[in-house]
C-alpha cells in the first residue's frame, strides 16, 4: 500500500512539473546544430549550420519564437548562409512533444535572398527540471527555388526559464 502511494504522489508530483514547463508567461533560450550530412536539398554537400533561439510562451502550450542561424556548405554551387526568422510551437501533449512552424529571411554571398518556410516535429526530454535536448525533423521551402528546399534533422539544447 506504501509503495502505491508513493508511486502516485511521485506521478503527480512529476506530472505538475512538467505542466509548468509550458505556461503562459515562461521565456525559453536555445541552440541547435544541423547539417552532418542529415539533411538532403539538391544542391548541398557537406553542411554544418548553427541556430540560436528565444522564446516567450504568449499562452499555455504556445511559444512565439525568434531565431537567428548561420550555415555553411561545402558545395562550390551552394554559398555559406545567414538567417533571421520567426516562427512557433505548440505543445501538442505535456511531456515534450511539439509542432513548430516559421518563416526566415535567407542571405547568401552579396546577391542571393531568399524566404524560406518551414515546419518541425520534435521532441523535448527534460534533463532537469528546465533543461532539455531537443532533437527535431524539420521541411524548409524555398520560394526562390524548388532545389533549395530542405528536409533534415537538428539536434538542440533547450533551457526553460521560469519566473517561480
Amino acid at each position: 500500500m506504501m509503495k502505491k502511494l508513493s508511486f502516485i504522489l511521485l506521478s503527480l508530483t512529476f506530472s505538475l512539473c512538467i505542466h509548468a514547463q509550458f505556461q503562459e508567461g515562461k521565456g525559453y533560450i536555445g541552440a541547435s546544430l544541423t547539417g552532418f550530412n542529415l539533411h538532403y536539398n539538391a544542391h548541398d554537400k557537406f553542411n554544418l549550420g548553427l541556430e540560436a533561439k528565444l522564446g516567450y510562451f504568449a499562452w499555455d502550450n504556445i511559444m512565439l519564437l525568434a531565431n537567428v542561424s548561420a550555415e555553411h556548405n561545402g558545395s562550390e554551387a551552394v554559398a555559406d548562409h545567414i538567417s533571421v526568422g520567426a516562427g512557433g510551437r505548440y505543445y501538442i501533449t505535456q511531456n515534450g512533444l511539439y509542432l513548430g512552424a516559421g518563416c526566415k529571411f535567407l542571405h547568401a554571398n552579396h546577391s542571393y535572398n531568399d524566404i524560406m518556410v518551414g515546419t518541425e516535429i520534435g521532441y523535448a526530454f527534460f534533463i532537469n527540471r528546465s533543461v532539455t535536448i531537443e532533437p527535431a525533423l524539420y521541411y524548409d521551402h524555398s520560394f526562390k527555388d524548388a532545389n533549395y528546399s530542405t528536409v533534415g534533422f537538428k539536434l538542440g539544447l533547450g533551457i526553460y526559464l521560469f519566473d517561480d
